[in-house]
């Protein structure tokens, strides 16, 4: 039987062990840290829980995918449910929002809210539809790095309609055009915050992204973000991956352009496939020292990364609901301060999501778990306490003003993630969330691809490559490597 090895056991690195197994190789997972998932991990706190990272749930068929593909029953190892509200939105002017995942209530709504006129807003959302339905095959389910892929049917459909894409505009510039609500063209060019970019330079070819939400509509799981990472390692597992965890791994050993396996601090194992799940800029720097490095890939510009406060809240706040945001009133200000001062603004958006709205056991009866994220530049060596104790000043008096209730005296405990930590407990480079970011109108050909061109038998996957970061990219990264790999027998 062949081997396999698959370097760092986050969601990527999970499915693509699943899929390797499900090819007939002998697989085996090496994790630096004592526990599968990464990002997608959690912790506990004086009676409250709280998932460490992504907090967003779409496109659940991409996890379901996985226990189809094994011969197995989703239900029977992870439960989720669809939410009817995707997140309420509000403002510094008094003004709110209720995002419903129905169409109808949702383009009811806006209308009524931002007064701008239902059909405009459902014709800007099937124009989305359709830039996914243009380019998710060239995009997102295929190698943009192997010449087949530009030789499709969907590949020459696309280009025909380069117009439609507005890949020259950027996401506000297409969401201006399309609207004269404020609120409602900031309310989409959030969405260049999924994949940790600037609205105002990232390509307008992003509004596709709310059609994923709208179509797809948000999700959560039964027991909380975690349960998709405990219910991929329970699949792999049953289908006899071995896992090896606290062991990193120092180096990936080749010869002859060709991988033959790794090295441990205790040992070298063979392998006739690596598949690295570890960012790829610090999969070059430290396990492929020797090899050449991909210098223009590996310098692009970072995306954004997050201080993140876990708060156990004593209170409940009927008027919140699983996903929130609190807008800053000068949201182009906002990312010039991200991406061009590499900084944070005074007066940052604000993201609370909640898991014990829908999770009670993850908060005492009466209390809340308050996940608090602000989006902030990649770790540029700034001094981040300073900034840390600034932004919680800053956030407890506009979020107690905003909600009438005084909201330091109602934090019980917290803890604290900034972009140097969550390098250090996840090796993201510079603390980049989603590798490289999508700000460069080419940026989706211009993202590492899920393998090597110079050494045989060496993949990757994760958020750090083609097709980019978050859940469902980072399971789409497993689909494509899967789809370059042989059966083992072959």
């Amino acid at each position: 039987m062949k081997n396999a090895i698959v370097v760092g056991a986050g969601i990527a690195g999970l499915a693509s062990s699943i899929r390797l197994a499900l090819k007939g190789y002998c697989v085996q997972v090496y994790e630096n840290n004592s526990y599968p998932g990464g990002k997608l991990s959690a912790f506990n706190l004086k009676g409250y829980r709280f998932d460490a990272g992504p907090s967003l749930f779409t496109m659940p068929h991409f996890v379901s995918e996985l226990f189809e593909l094994a011969g197995e029953t989703t239900e029977e190892h992870f439960e989720y449910s669809k939410k009817a509200i995707a997140c309420n939105y509000f403002w510094q002017d008094g003004s709110t929002f209720t995002a419903y995942a129905d169409r109808e209530k949702f383009l009811n709504e806006a209308e009524a809210v931002f007064n701008e006129p239902k059909k405009n807003i459902d014709q800007y959302l099937k124009k989305a539809q359709k830039k996914y339905e243009l380019t998710a095959s060239l995009f997102l389910e295929q190698s943009l790095h192997k010449l087949k892929t530009y030789l499709s049917k969907d590949t020459l459909k696309a280009l025909c309609q380069l117009q439609t894409l507005e890949l020259q505009k950027s996401l506000h510039q297409a969401n201006k055009e399309a609207f004269n609500s404020p609120h409602l063209i900031q309310l989409f060019d959030r969405y260049a915050t999924y994949n940790g970019s600037d609205p105002y330079q990232t390509s307008g070819i992003m509004t596709l992204i709310q059609h994923l939400e709208s179509t797809f509509g948000t999700f959560v799981p039964k027991k909380g973000m975690v349960s998709i990472t405990e219910a991929l390692f329970g699949l792999a597992s049953r289908l006899g991956v071995t896992f090896n965890f606290q062991t990193r791994v120092e180096e990936i050993v080749t010869k002859e352009n060709k991988v033959v396996g790794i090295r441990t601090k205790k040992e070298f194992i063979k392998a006739d496939l690596i598949v690295s799940n570890m960012d790829v800029f610090h999969t070059y720097k430290k396990l492929l020292p020797f090899a050449k490095q991909p210098k223009r890939r590996l310098q692009q510009e970072r995306s954004s990364s997050a201080v993140i406060f876990y708060w156990g809240i004593e209170h409940h706040f009927p008027e919140l609901d699983l996903h929130n945001i609190f807008f800053s009133k000068d949201y182009e200000r906002e990312f010039e301060s991200i991406f061009k001062g590499q900084t944070v603004s005074e007066d940052p958006t604000i993201y609370v999501n909640i898991t014990s709205k829908d999770v009670p056991n993850d908060a005492p009866e009466g209390c809340e778990n308050w996940f608090v994220m602000i989006n902030t530049p990649a770790n540029h060596g700034q001094n981040w306490d300073q900034i840390v104790e600034r932004l919680r000043v800053s956030i407890i008096e506009k979020l107690s003003k905003r909600l009438q209730v005084p909201l330091a005296s109602k934090i019980v405990c917290e803890e604290v993630l900034t972009p140097p930590s969550i390098e250090e407990k996840t090796q993201s480079y510079m603390g980049a969330l989603y590798g490289a970011s999508s700000n460069d109108p080419m940026a989706a050909f211009l993202r590492h691809p899920n393998f090597s061109k110079r050494i045989k038998n060496l993949y990757f996957c994760g958020g750090s490559v083609h097709p980019g970061g978050g859940i469902p990219l980072c399971l789409l990264s497993a689909k494509i490597v899967d789809d370059l790999i042989p059966k083992a027998s072959v």
